[in-house]
């Protein structure tokens, strides 16, 4: 029975359980199965190396996604350039790290902003999330993007943005956030709602991309919403990027709206559970 898994801590609440399996159904894959598994960084190369055969791939969430990528025999032009991986792919000569997370960012902004340009995105946050960020904003056409951010992690991801040919500037929340915020075309964050909070009304003046789908919506979106701006959650990052996984390992193309749908119903049901 072909199997796949998500690994990291914490898992219980994953949502990529829900997706890839209504995906097996949806596309008549009778007996596969995904399911989860916690464990650390340091745990994850043991555990992968001694899954049984049956375990075609893993997806990987934090923390694991930096182990994974050391732990790949191949690894994929952009895992390789971001710098981390969180897809592993069982093949015939090793494991294959890929970075998927580009493509649900990619997805995501394609949702968000259409047909429109964007040349100059605000990123809020400069962690893990703004690496595959960088490359989707690139992707997109954007051509410069500042970065808010507490702490200057401008060593950190310079070179990654010369690599993308993006121009990158870095700024603090101490500057003029409502007409930084005005003069972009989209606004990506990064972070936790809680990390944002004080700051809403200054920054929600542009489309809002925002990774958090846990709660939904966000201070950040209900406020760029209430501005007249079409905003979009992790949520849909998070079933582009599960997208790209699941041809990955199965080789047949994602049944995407039964895939989309589940997803919804799940977040439904979560929300009106925690009311």
């Amino acid at each position: 029975m072909p199997r796949a898994a998500v690994l990291g801590s914490p898992i219980k609440h994953s949502l990529s359980p829900v997706l890839h399996n209504a995906g097996y159904e949806a596309a008549g894959l009778a007996g596969w199965d995904y399911t989860r598994f916690e464990t650390s960084a340091e745990g994850l190369p043991e555990l992968v190396a001694a899954s049984d055969s049956e375990f075609v791939g893993f997806s990987v969430t934090m923390p694991g996604k930096f182990a994974a990528l050391r732990f790949a025999d191949t690894v994929s032009d952009r895992a390789q350039l971001i710098g981390s991986a969180n897809t592993l792919v069982r093949r015939a000569d090793g494991w294959y790290a890929d970075n998927t997370d580009t493509e649900g960012v990619r997805g995501a902004l394609a949702e968000l902003l259409g047909d429109d340009p964007a040349a100059h995105a605000l990123l809020i946050g400069a962690g893990g999330t703004a690496r595959p960020a960088l490359w989707a904003l690139s992707e997109r056409g954007v051509k410069k993007v500042t970065v808010l951010n507490r702490s200057d992690r401008s060593t950190e991801l310079l070179p990654l943005a010369q690599n993308l040919g993006l121009e990158l500037s870095f700024v603090s929340f101490d500057g003029d956030l409502s007409a930084l915020a005005r003069s972009v075309d989209v606004i990506v964050s990064t972070v936790p709602a809680a990390a944002v909070k004080d700051y809403v009304f200054d920054l929600a003046h542009a489309p809002v991309l925002d990774v958090i789908y846990d709660p939904w919506p966000t201070p950040l979106t209900t406020c760029a919403a209430a501005n007249g701006y079409k905003t979009v959650g992790g949520h849909v990052m998070l079933a582009h990027q599960a997208f790209s996984q699941f041809e990955q390992f199965t080789g047949v193309a994602a049944p995407r709206e039964d895939m989309l749908k589940a997803l919804h119903e799940e977040l439904q049901k979560r929300s009106q559970t925690t009311k």
